[in-house]
């Protein structure tokens, strides 16, 4: 009998190549031309897309992208990505597991890895999205790619899809150990906000279930901290475009507390696995100046997982839990 060979692969979402105008614009076009990502009809999106949103967008990203980029390194997203990935594969190696990360966008390609898993042979294939919570526009996209890629081979292997992880206890505890330990080497603020990222509340109507899933890690978190009902909030970032997105929307949040009388925060971006462009320059820049703008006079960013052996833990949890067979788990 010929023993299976396990592939797993770790997709993210993906970074421009470099910090420049022509590849933020790659960028920006590969992802904003995802039906997943924006759902109305192609021809009126692609005069939108085109004419209004890449001849100007691209400049102002690139500026933000500017402020996060590691001259060494490159895009945090990326590194962290491909770190993370790294000692997740050294963990495995040992059972013979291969591991490899690839981005929805950009590159490393999904399809590319997926051919080269073939070309080593791999019979089984895991893929996890580094998406705790599962949506339509990131997960979905995630798995429309390996479905299109696999629809074109003739011998199909084994697979298995995580679509998330947003109630893994390991997850929550991985956060609630990082917050503490901010706590410990800070002051602990006013309020925890808990900010993930915003998308058209249409979505859920149609049966995205990223809303609840947010909110039930939110629940989660907050009771494994002890936190009162006072002492956080859920919030939705990055809001595009003129429609209604998931509340409340996080700027307005910053805005409102200094009001109630909250003079401080801390954030943290429980939907990210890694962090990004979203987390280290919106929230930890951007929003920051809107909540001391607004008369706030502490806010502290607590960063994600990235590479720590905390979050290598939490993925081969989930990996042990939903991905491989009972005859050969991640130890």
């Amino acid at each position: 009998m010929v023993d299976k060979k396990i592939g797993v692969l770790l997709v993210n979402l993906g970074s421009p190549a470099a910090p420049t105008v022509p590849a933020v614009r790659r960028f920006l076009k590969d992802f904003l031309w995802d039906k997943r990502v924006v759902n109305l009809p192609r021809p009126l999106w692609w005069l939108i897309l085109h004419g209004f949103v890449l001849p100007f967008r691209p400049k102002k990203s690139l500026e933000a992208y500017k402020k996060i980029w590691d001259s060494n390194k490159g895009s945090p997203l990326t590194f962290l990505t491909r770190q993370l990935t790294e000692k997740v594969a050294e963990k495995l190696a040992p059972q013979g597991i291969m591991v490899d990360c690839a981005m929805s966008y950009g590159e490393p390609a999904i399809p590319t890895k997926l051919r080269e898993f073939k070309e080593q042979g791999v019979s089984d294939l895991v893929v996890l999205p580094l998406y705790p919570q599962y949506s339509s526009t990131t997960s979905a996209s995630v798995y429309d790619a390996l479905i299109h890629e696999l629809n074109t081979w003739w011998h199909l292997p084994n697979f298995r899809f995580i679509s998330d992880y947003h109630q893994n206890a390991r997850y929550i505890s991985a956060l609630a150990t990082s917050i503490e330990a901010a706590w410990q080497e800070r002051p602990k603020n006013d309020v925890l906000v808990m900010s993930f990222h915003g998308l058209p509340a249409m979505l859920t109507k149609k049966g995205d279930p990223y809303f609840h899933q947010c909110h039930q890690t939110g629940q989660l978190l907050a009771q494994k901290l002890g936190l009162k009902d006072s002492e956080w909030r859920l919030v939705f970032q990055s809001r595009f475009g003129k429609a209604e997105w998931l509340k409340p929307y996080c700027v307005d949040v910053l805005t409102q507390l200094p009001k109630e009388g909250v003079r401080s925060v801390d954030m943290i971006c429980p939907g990210f696995a890694v962090d990004c462009l979203e987390t280290l320059e919106e929230i930890a820049m951007e929003n920051r100046h809107i909540f001391l703008e607004a008369g706030g006079n502490g806010y502290h960013y607590i960063r994600a997982l990235n590479d720590s052996h905390a979050n290598v833990d939490v993925i081969l949890d989930v990996l042990t839990n939903g991905g491989f067979s009972d005859k050969q788990e991640a130890k």
